[in-house]
């Protein structure tokens, strides 16, 4: 596995709306894990492909939990209640600000298998969850930190 240089704001790469994985290749597994090694090498609790370069809907996350999430065309169906905390993020370093987000979220992803996997997260997962996919909409924590 390999690490992959890191986007920063201001590229523009990450303001763009990321592409649907169509199939689960080789490439996709093994950006996954570059991704993952990528995260653990900068100290992330996530990592989305446009934050390396690449406009695929591929995450992962890693929050502690026990579980490694590697989630291909990930979305949420169903979300709850609120939270407002202090998120900061690799592509922006340095920055912290306060986001309001979801207490819970109901996400279904594909994982590298092919399956389809239904998670059902709350507090930092659901966070980490919507901080992931915003990434994949073009869209960073500071567009919508409190003012």
């Amino acid at each position: 596995m390999a690490l992959r240089n890191l986007r920063f704001n201001g590229d523009e790469i990450l303001r763009k709306r990321s592409r649907e994985v169509s199939v689960i290749d080789n490439k996709i597994k093994m950006l996954l894990n570059d991704m993952l090694d990528t995260m653990y090498e900068n100290d992330g609790v996530g990592l989305a492909a446009p934050q390396v370069g690449i406009l695929k809907r591929v995450v992962t996350i890693d929050v502690d939990d026990g579980n490694i999430y590697k989630m291909i065309n990930p979305k949420i169906i169903k979300s709850s209640g609120e939270q407002t905390d202090q998120e900061g993020c690799l592509s922006v370093p340095e920055t912290k600000g306060m986001v309001k987000r979801p207490m819970n979220v109901t996400a279904v992803y594909t994982d590298e298998d092919g399956n389809e996997v239904t998670v059902e997260a709350e507090g930092l997962l659901a966070r980490a969850i919507c901080h992931e996919i915003d990434h994949l909409d073009g869209v960073l924590f500071i567009d919508r930190t409190e003012k």
